[in-house]
């Protein structure tokens, strides 16, 4: 597995990194485990102050962070330096309230006195993927890091500098070694990791297959796992719906981050009375959205994260058309060396096609037309996915009841996605299981001990 950053933009291989290999991860392991073992006996506060010095650190090196994350893999400047700060808050979350989170937990017995210690598990693998080159990390990092869980990372292949750079920083601002430490190592070694009796658990972000594989993995060594796998999120238009609001939020709300976002929408739901506007209102968003540069902060639309991303994408939406789709806007080359892609909007996909259920990572919105509230609801759950999902409504109870029929991990009302620190992120069928951020995600690798005194006769 190569570990290069090659600048999306351009083409342009910017550096290449040399592969890890067994005895890196071995030394990592012993690292790790020795850590986790003079963790089990400091106090959470210790820890704590190191995360508000990483936090600290991070605003300092605030741009060069925003930097590498768009050479590795393409985001606007502007994307990238908001996903720093976002993860700076998420640091300074756990930092503030990993104390709290980690008090022990009173239980009520008619037969004794009993509570639950919260305590660290071990060292836990941590599978990244490169849309969100420090969010993903950070989200997963930084209550582990609280808990007294080490990390081994092992970031996506395309974006190498930005692991390293967040994994030195880790150190710089005096974290112990083995705290978070960042390997460019092979699948197979991942494997060999995940089965030594030193790793407590595994966290993969990434599709369907990997997390099958890294799953199947966990399993067969007996080891906790939390997947997150992605979505075909459906932005469901209802009849009450301020559309004013849904033509100002749409077009963003598939076009951040090159459309390149697990819990974007992807799936346009609206009403029959109310489609033809919808997609012209669209249409006008995307044919309006500059691409571009990605450290213009002009630009709207980056590049894909590759070309292979880009060759894919374009594989699926030719597959869509032949078996169908109607073709509303986009779908045209974009000239220069750049991994671009038109924004593009597509109709008429029927249950047939086969993108029906597919996830289509990029600038593509499918729009869909229904008839009632009651097809709306049953088409967003016609899908293998179920990981956000948008609803609006200018009525907040009508919203929150619909939201609550959709099969999914997350809903949004009157609003695209969004991500903060204390709202648990992740989805159920093949989106995966298991949560991160706020306090579900701080207890995804903690042994909750319980201890217990019975009440003598």
């Amino acid at each position: 597995m190569a570990y290069k950053t090659t600048y999306p933009y351009t083409g342009e291989v910017l550096k290449e990194y040399s592969n890890a290999t067994e005895q890196d991860l071995e030394q990592a392991l012993t690292t790790g485990h020795a850590l986790y073992k003079t963790w089990r006996d400091s106090p959470v506060s210790e820890r704590a102050a190191l995360l508000h010095q990483i936090a600290g650190l991070m605003k300092e090196r605030k741009e060069e962070l925003a930097q590498a994350m768009t050479y590795d893999m393409g985001k606007l400047l502007t994307e990238a330096l908001g996903e720093v700060d976002l993860c700076i808050g998420i640091v300074e979350y756990y930092a503030q309230n990993g104390e709290k989170f980690m008090e022990s937990v009173p239980v009520e017995s008619p037969a004794g006195r009993a509570y639950y210690a919260k305590q660290s598990t071990g060292v836990i693998v941590a599978v990244e993927p490169w849309n969100f080159p420090l969010y993903q990390v950070v989200r997963v990092f930084a209550p582990n890091f609280i808990v007294g869980n080490p990390m081994i990372l092992k970031h996506a292949s395309i974006c190498p500098t930005s692991a390293q750079l967040f994994a030195d920083l880790v150190i710089d601002a005096g974290a112990p070694k083995g705290a978070l430490t960042n390997l460019f190592i092979s699948y197979d070694l991942v494997s060999k990791a995940i089965h030594d009796p030193r790793v407590a658990g595994v966290c993969l972000t990434g599709s369907e297959r990997g997390g099958a594989s890294v799953a199947k993995e966990a399993g067969e060594a007996l080891k906790k796992s939390t997947l997150e796998l992605g979505g075909n999120d459906a932005f469901i238009v209802l009849d009450d719906a301020d559309f004013d609001k849904v033509k100002e939020v749409a077009p963003g709300a598939r076009l951040y981050n090159a459309g390149q976002v697990c819990t974007s929408s992807k799936r346009f739901i609206v009403m029959a009375d109310k489609f033809d506007e919808f997609v012209a209102n669209l249409k006008e968003g995307f044919a309006n959205a500059k691409m571009g540069d990605p450290m213009d902060p002009e630009t709207v639309v980056a590049p894909l994260s590759s070309k292979s991303a880009q060759e894919k994408l374009q594989k699926q939406v030719d597959t869509a058309i032949a078996n169908g789709a109607t073709l509303v806007y986009g779908n045209e080359p974009v000239k220069g060396d750049g991994f671009f892609f038109q924004p593009t909007i597509l109709t008429d996909i029927t249950k047939d096609n086969p993108i029906y259920n597919q996830e289509m990572f990029g600038p593509v919105g499918v729009v869909y037309k229904v008839n009632s509230e009651q097809e709306a609801i049953d088409l967003a759950n016609d899908s293998s996915y179920g990981l956000g999902n948008t609803i609006f409504s200018s009525n907040r109870e009508h919203a929150q009841k619909v939201a609550e029929q959709i099969e999914t991990g997350m809903s949004f009302i009157n609003s695209g996605w969004a991500s903060l620190p204390e709202l648990p992120f992740g989805g159920v069928k093949n989106s995966g299981y298991g949560r991160e951020l706020s306090e579900l995600g701080f207890d995804a690798f903690v042994n909750q001990h319980l201890v217990f005194e019975p009440t003598e006769a």
